[in-house]
């Protein structure tokens, strides 16, 4: 009998493209953003997947609805914008936050086997942390043997820079993370970072977004669109190199927030090289002020089909939205595939192993 999976905080499937790739069968999701919920939909028909806010859903009408006494693994991915280094500047309450308790309660529910999270790094060290002590102590009264790591997803196979928190949980036994399969430079016998020219190398040029959406061939071009470039940010695109970021724009032409010593936020207004993984794609992943997402020799933005492809989804992925910042925030908020393949199968081993100890304690 094969190991099931409930998704929760789905988004978009790429934490759902991990499971199923490392054996896992996802019998439920739960999603409550529309255009997520909907490219959820159109990627995985087979899934009973919920429209709902997590909140208002039972561990016990869950399992009702699936005609199952028990599932093997709970695994999510809590929204994770209050405690980003993106955000900590402002210091805002995010009413989300507080959503991350709801992998205790739902475990309490359900009983799983095993528990896998995923969040960033700040959930555990910045304004997140009692959240995450709670919820530590939560689980472990639950009596689920627990284990985290921050992990770098280049390390794992994705040519993209991006820190994850990954909380691991057995029930009654305890769960390894898994050990990177990648370095930066190939050391220790691992292979080398995956870069952006393995990810987006083959890429032709995209449309313009306007024009795709003109001609309704945003499916057609498969998301393969770019957001047209203000005159003042093709001047100041044109003056970056590969790897540069504002800072080597002349002062002229830089935005007034970024004149006379500004401290800010470094890596905007900046290209990608094509030797080196992708800094952390975000929903801004099209947006030329909001990151270093600019085209590594093109004088245009990374589009988002290929924003997409950094992020390990797929090449025939849907995205069902017919918007573009939809598309991106689905883009952007996702665990990266691979690296969702790599700690599920990790998950699958260790609860086959607990599985097979437990019958052979039984003979």
């Amino acid at each position: 009998m094969g190991l099931t999976a409930v998704d929760v905080f789905a988004g978009g499937g790429g934490l759902t493209v991990g499971l199923k790739r490392a054996g896992f069968e996802v019998v439920a999701a739960i999603e409550i953003e529309e255009h997520a919920y909907a490219t959820y939909r159109a990627n995985h028909p087979e899934v009973h997947a919920l429209k709902r806010d997590v909140r208002a859903i039972s561990g016990r009408d869950l399992l009702a609805g699936l005609g199952r006494g028990r599932i093997d693994l709970l695994a999510g991915c809590p929204p994770c914008q209050g405690f980003t280094s993106l955000t900590s500047k402002y210091r805002r309450d995010d009413a989300r936050d507080a959503l991350v308790s709801e992998v205790a309660r739902l475990a309490r529910e359900l009983r799983p086997r095993a528990i896998m999270m995923e969040n960033v790094p700040g959930l555990k060290s910045r304004k997140g942390r009692h959240l995450y002590e709670g919820l530590w102590h939560d689980l472990e009264a639950l009596g689920y043997q627990l284990a985290d790591g921050i992990l770098e997803v280049a390390d794992y196979g994705v040519p993209q820079r991006r820190k994850r928190l990954v909380l691991l949980g057995g029930w009654g036994f305890r769960m390894e993370l898994p050990r990177p399969s990648h370095s930066e430079r190939g050391e220790d016998g691992l292979a080398a970072w995956r870069t952006v020219r393995d990810a987006i190398g083959h890429m032709g040029r995209p449309m313009m977004f306007n024009k795709a959406k003109e001609e309704d061939a945003v499916g057609e071009l498969n998301w393969h669109v770019v957001r047209e470039l203000s005159e003042k940010n093709m001047l100041r695109i044109r003056s970056v190199r590969a790897g540069e970021t504002w800072e080597s724009i002349p002062e002229t032409l830089r935005p007034a927030c970024h004149r006379g010593g500004y401290r800010g936020f470094s890596n905007v207004y900046g290209r990608m090289r094509w030797d080196r993984p992708s800094p952390t794609i975000t929903g801004g992943c099209t947006t030329f002020s909001k990151g270093r997402f600019g085209h590594p020799v093109h004088d245009r933005t990374i589009s988002v089909r290929e924003a997409a492809l950094l992020q390990t989804f797929p090449a025939d992925y849907r995205f069902d939205t017919p918007y573009m910042e939809h598309a991106c925030n689905v883009v952007g908020n996702a665990l990266p595939c691979d690296f969702a393949e790599v700690v599920s199968r990790r998950c699958w081993l260790e609860l086959s192993s607990a599985r097979d100890k437990s019958r052979s304690n039984q003979i």
